[in-house]
């Protein structure tokens, strides 16, 4: 990984011999990102895409992602 210039952001096993650093602030972005793309998918419209063009695909995401954040303001 060293060679390639590669940085860890997936935290290895507690098991594992040689330790290498990761970068915290960059898992914690990377889980963010994919818990959203998740409750996203809890939309099944959005998971299957019944939409046939990319415009309404992107308007359904929109509308979802904006639910979810009333329902997070709501909380």
């Amino acid at each position: 990984m060293e060679a390639r210039n590669v940085v860890p952001v997936i935290p290895m096993r507690k098991s594992r011999k040689l330790r290498v650093a990761m970068d915290r602030t960059l898992y914690r972005l990377c889980n963010f990102v994919e818990r959203c793309f998740n409750k996203l998918k809890n939309a099944r419209r959005v998971a299957t895409r019944y939409d046939k063009t990319a415009e309404s695909f992107l308007g359904f995401i929109d509308i979802t992602s904006i639910r979810l954040w009333l329902r997070h303001l709501s909380t």
